[in-house]
């Protein structure tokens, strides 16, 4: 799908810019992504990203301890956060420490994750066009090109809901209506354009 597509201004990048400053900046475990993971006072859950992409969330979840098996299925940006997570590797300290807790795995999820036996599952799909497309960043565009539009995202949150042990989590724009053929979710966390919607089916251990 994605070999005529130009990725070259496209980089994962760990260290420098928003992700790198958040990440020295030391969020922690009372911002939103974290609360909807189910970190909280003696719990650090294991996480499989479903829908890697960038690499972002994955990264602040295991800066904060988890365990984090990141499944990207379109080869070219699988490709992109390796090149990414070696150079945050290479940096040694903390990065490295945070990579550590990563794993990088090639492959779609809905046939991954029964597999894995999930505790916590992230979910985060290409959101629905908004109402400002013309406006999408450059970045958004290109990984629109490179991973498609996710039409078996609801699929994928079927197999997430049947597979993990204790939570799904799926993000989605904050106006955006419900995913359809989804049961109501626990709970909901808010952040400042997106949601979290939050599906608790067992409670999460404390960390020994």
């Amino acid at each position: 799908m994605a070999q005529n597509i130009d990725t070259t201004s496209l980089i994962v990048d760990f260290v420098g810019g928003a992700v790198g400053h958040r990440f020295r900046s030391g969020e922690g475990r009372g911002q939103a992504l974290a609360k909807a993971a189910g970190f909280s006072r003696g719990v650090t859950p294991e996480i499989v990203d479903a829908t890697a992409g960038l690499g972002r969330d994955a990264f602040f979840l295991a800066s904060l301890g988890a365990r984090v098996t990141l499944v990207e299925r379109s080869m070219t940006m699988h490709s992109l956060l390796a090149e990414g997570l070696d150079r945050a590797r290479q940096q040694g300290g903390r990065y490295a420490e945070t990579v550590a807790r990563m794993t990088l795995i090639h492959g779609d999820s809905c046939a991954l994750l029964p597999q894995l036996n999930p505790q916590v599952v992230l979910v985060d799909p290409m959101h629905p066009p908004s109402g400002n497309t013309a406006l999408v960043k450059k970045e958004m565009r290109l990984i629109r090109e490179i991973v498609g539009t996710d039409p078996d995202a609801s699929q994928l949150m079927q197999v997430a809901l049947e597979t993990a042990r204790n939570r799904v989590v799926l993000k989605w724009p904050m106006r955006a209506e419900p995913m359809p053929e989804l049961p109501k979710p626990s709970h909901q966390i808010l952040g400042k354009s997106i949601r979290y919607d939050v599906f608790v089916k067992a409670r999460i251990g404390k960390t020994s």
